[in-house]
């Protein structure tokens, strides 16, 4: 019984996928960490910020071992832009602030620019007065990176920034802008 040439090739395309699957199956590479599903034990979980890497630019940062950009969420640009914390006002419940830490590196073409080079961390707080009524309203967070597997684990009371096991973190050392709502960040004029 002779088959059509088109079935012949559809059973031909069926067994490629199939081999295809199978190596890479056996191949032993893991999939990619879901970021989304860390959580500091006791604190936030990273899926509380999902989306974060669409917020807005509210500054940068640079020291002597890290470039970082500093993220806000809607809220916490439209904070930004009515004055506070300036004005003497606090940040309104749910502005969230995403800081993204990166080794520096000199730029390829243009060697005296510094541009982000591999990912260190990724660090959160969020404003949120009833949860966090004993740390000032704000909850932190710090994520380390590992470039060689692609994961994010909890920061830890050895890190820089320490991280305890709790969204109290950043307590200690934000106390000292507590007048400016325990927020470092200077939103940059555009």
């Amino acid at each position: 019984m002779d088959m059509p040439l088109k079935y012949i090739c559809a059973l031909g395309s069926c067994v490629a996928l199939a081999i295809t699957i199978a190596f890479a199956a056996d191949s032993g590479a893991k999939p990619a960490q879901d970021k989304y599903t860390v959580k500091v034990p006791g604190g936030l979980a990273f899926s509380e910020f999902k989306g974060y890497e669409s917020w807005q630019t509210l500054s940068v940062s640079t020291n002597d071992k890290l470039t970082a950009v500093i993220l806000g969420n809607p809220a916490m640009i439209q904070a930004y832009q009515a004055g506070i914390p300036g004005n003497g006002k606090p940040f309104p419940d749910g502005a969230k602030m995403a800081k993204i830490h990166w080794n520096p590196k000199k730029q390829q073409f243009f060697p005296q620019t510094t541009v982000p080079g591999t990912l260190d961390n990724v660090d959160f707080m969020v404003k949120d007065s009833k949860r966090f009524a004993d740390g000032g309203g704000w909850g932190y967070a710090v994520f380390k990176y590992d470039n060689a597997s692609g994961a994010f684990t909890p920061g830890t009371d050895k890190d820089v920034p320490p991280q305890a096991n709790d969204a109290k973190c950043g307590v200690a050392c934000h106390t000292i802008v507590k007048s400016r709502d325990y927020v470092f960040t200077e939103y940059g004029p555009r």
